[in-house]
């Protein structure tokens, strides 16, 4: 009989082969350590993040088409929604029609000036009459040709003449001060109609909604028909070709972590087959408990500690994500490589990623023709 057929063979048996898998087991971890684990720190508490651009309404009115439906592809500048625009074009002729009654008025106020200025000189001139008559009168009483009562007639005429001249030139001053210093182009009121109007036009510019940047359409609210208020939420634009990930390391991992380190990413949409490549692109400026609705009170007589995490933005490679698109809230698995301690520990970079968004055609163009042609049509004689 065999050592291995009695009991305690057996037993010594299983027990070698038991010490041996430990032992493999334990070699293998250390092999990992020794040659990756140690190099790297991973999560799989990551997901995809990205830029959701709200369509939102800019002006009341009601939806009278709808151009773009969830999950289609749009450009930039391309029409997403079109509005009712009754009420706009109202408003325009409105706008349009209290500026050149600004206009009219304007040049009303410029002849009244130039008729108060006539006036004024009328009334000097009357005057010089009535005070020359005077002179001669008060000249002829000394000899007793001219009567006290005609000599007082001529004084009291004077007097009228002097107030008519206080008047008119308090006249030409109140009609002056409604123009001095301006033309009709240039004049408070009609700027102030002019910018009356300019609003209008870019109302009426609202009536045409536009997809602000390239993108996948998503979360549409609005129906054709329905009537919206300003800032109403219609659609939202999903910019899939920049999207980043946030991956949540606890805070015992960051000792390494420096900005710039190379990162290697896999997404559960895609199993393992597909790696993404990226950088870590910063760290978070706190914890994500912090930023909490309501941020923990640990204050309190009771306390435990809890390990925090940190969100780290990680930039991935713009032609990888072009392959194979990565949706907004996916969840991803990332590993750092954090080899290189070179990098900074916050980011240094300063005005970068601006996502400039597309409103609109320009409506000043438009405005400024209409604006030209009334003044063109009531501004008579130019000034």
């Amino acid at each position: 009989m065999s050592n291995t057929d009695t009991p305690n063979g057996k037993r010594r048996f299983w027990l070698t082969i038991v010490a041996v898998v430990v032992l493999a087991g334990g070699l293998a971890y250390g092999l990992y350590w020794l040659f990756y684990a140690r190099y790297f720190e991973s999560t799989d508490d990551a997901y995809v993040a990205g830029n959701v651009v709200t369509i939102t309404a800019k002006e009341p009115a009601t939806v009278l088409a709808l151009h773009a439906d969830n999950t289609q592809t749009v450009r930039r500048g391309q029409l997403l929604v079109e509005m009712d625009p009754a009420i706009a074009k109202v408003n325009l002729q409105s706008a349009e029609a209290n500026l050149a009654r600004a206009v009219r008025a304007v040049r009303g106020a410029f002849s009244r000036s130039d008729t108060s200025q006539a006036q004024l000189r009328q009334a000097q001139v009357t005057l010089t009459q009535a005070r020359a008559d005077y002179q001669r009168r008060r000249a002829a009483a000394a000899s007793g040709s001219v009567s006290a009562e005609e000599l007082a007639h001529a004084r009291d005429a004077v007097a009228a003449a002097e107030a008519a001249v206080n008047s008119a030139s308090s006249s030409l001053a109140q009609s002056q001060a409604a123009v001095s210093g301006t033309d009709i182009a240039t004049n408070p009121d009609v700027l102030a109609a002019e910018a009356q109007l300019r609003a209008v036009v870019i109302a009426m510019g609202h009536m045409r909604i536009i997809a602000p940047v390239d993108g996948v359409i998503a979360q549409r609210t609005v129906q054709a028909g329905q009537q919206v208020a300003p800032g109403t939420p219609m659609m939202a634009v999903v910019p899939l070709s920049k999207v980043w990930i946030d991956a949540n390391f606890k805070e015992v991992q960051l000792d390494r972590v420096r900005v710039g380190q190379p990162v290697t990413v896999k997404a559960d949409i895609y199993g393992g087959g597909v790696t993404f490549h990226g950088r870590v692109e910063g760290l978070g400026a706190g914890s994500g408990s912090a930023f909490a609705l309501l941020p923990p009170q640990n204050a309190s007589g009771n306390w435990i500690k809890i390990v925090q995490r940190v969100p780290v933005r990680v930039a991935l490679d713009s032609e990888e994500l072009k392959a194979h698109p990565l949706r907004v809230g996916l969840s991803v698995t990332v590993d750092v490589d954090v080899r290189d301690q070179s990098g900074p520990l916050v980011t240094n970079r300063v005005g970068q990623g601006v996502i400039r968004a597309d409103t609109g055609e320009d409506t000043g163009p438009k405005a400024d023709a209409i604006i030209a042609r009334i003044l063109k049509e009531n501004s008579g004689a130019t000034r």
